[in-house]
């Protein structure tokens, strides 16, 4: 038996973390004492946690982002992490499930859009870190999904841990079984949808980007659902989060460079201006979401971020190794 307690974690883009507890601790207590006690600091813990993250817990009302009714994607996340619903004839696909105990929040937005979560067939994931991974165990449950995910990332989603701090206990999330591996370039089909993986490693070893097509008033428009690039908690040198992960940065980078797609979406929503997007959209804009010219932007900014994270924490280790 185990709760969830949680902590906090600062990164570039900010990680907020849960860590297992074994109840059994030999303290002599009841059983429900220690599940009272359990509860009592999960609740305060996440209390800290949406305080210091409030962005990461604000609701949003599930809206269309681009597509036509019943055919398009869709916004199941919340104001600060965001997650994607795409429904097809054949069952629907959902990419991300937030932190943990977001996965019933999730379920909930699916609901409020028309459909049922008992219909979703497919969960997708960025990367396995916790505020994008923590709410799949529970979203698979809830749905009975197939998970599929990338190799890289499969020990870390399994396991429950982040990748190369696996004894930082307060950046853990509940573990998920993966149902399939998906590798570079493969796809994902169920119904009229069809989504290629991209690996883009090195923000974590599997992280996974995807795309899709998707019509609006009779125009095929290419969409991106981006992983991430930013170096956040990771240790790039002395010894690195995992080996081999500045070339992985460097390898996205290059990769990126000459993506142009027609729609920009990523797990957390500042990344792509969803706010003022979403503004158009409700003025009546249709393609409100459509800007060829958003993700060159950002992945140029985060290249340039990862060099100078670099060479702070290369000059950093220096002079560490030099006393």
């Amino acid at each position: 038996m185990r709760a969830i307690k949680w902590g906090l974690l600062l990164g570039l883009s900010g990680l907020a973390a849960c860590a297992p507890v074994v109840s059994d601790d030999g303290t002599g207590r009841s059983g429900g004492q220690v599940a009272s006690d359990e509860r009592a600091d999960d609740s305060a813990a996440l209390s800290a946690a949406q305080k210091r993250f409030p962005t990461w817990f604000a609701n949003v009302e599930p809206f269309r982002v681009i597509g036509s009714e019943g055919q398009g994607i869709y916004y199941v996340g919340t104001k600060g992490l965001g997650m994607y619903f795409i429904p097809t004839e054949d069952g629907h696909i959902v990419i991300d499930g937030g932190m943990p105990g977001q996965g019933a929040y999730v379920a909930e937005a699916i609901k409020k859009l028309g459909y049922d979560p008992a219909d979703v067939k497919i969960l997708l994931n960025s990367h396995a870190h916790l505020d994008h991974s923590g709410g799949l165990a529970e979203l698979k449950q809830l749905t009975g999904a197939k998970f599929i995910a990338s190799e890289g990332d499969r020990s870390a989603l399994e396991g429950g841990f982040y990748l190369g701090s696996e004894d930082e206990a307060s950046m853990n999330a509940p573990p998920v079984r993966v149902d399939q591996i998906i590798s570079d370039g493969e796809t994902v089909t169920l119904g009229d949808v069809t989504l290629t993986a991209h690996i883009t490693p090195g923000h974590s070893r599997g992280c996974t980007s995807w795309t899709t097509d998707i019509m609006q008033g009779g125009k095929r428009y290419e969409t991106l659902f981006f992983c991430s690039a930013t170096v956040a908690a990771n240790r790039l040198v002395g010894p690195p989060q995992y080996e081999g992960i500045v070339e992985d940065y460097r390898k996205t980078f290059a990769m990126t460079k000459d993506w142009k797609p027609d729609v920009f979406l990523s797990n957390h929503p500042e990344f792509f201006g969803m706010a003022a997007k979403q503004e158009r959209l409700a003025a009546g804009d249709p393609l409100a979401f459509v800007d060829d010219s958003g993700f060159p932007v950002l992945i140029g900014k985060l290249e340039q971020a990862f060099e100078a994270a670099l060479e702070k924490q290369t000059l950093k280790y220096n002079a560490i190794m030099s006393e």
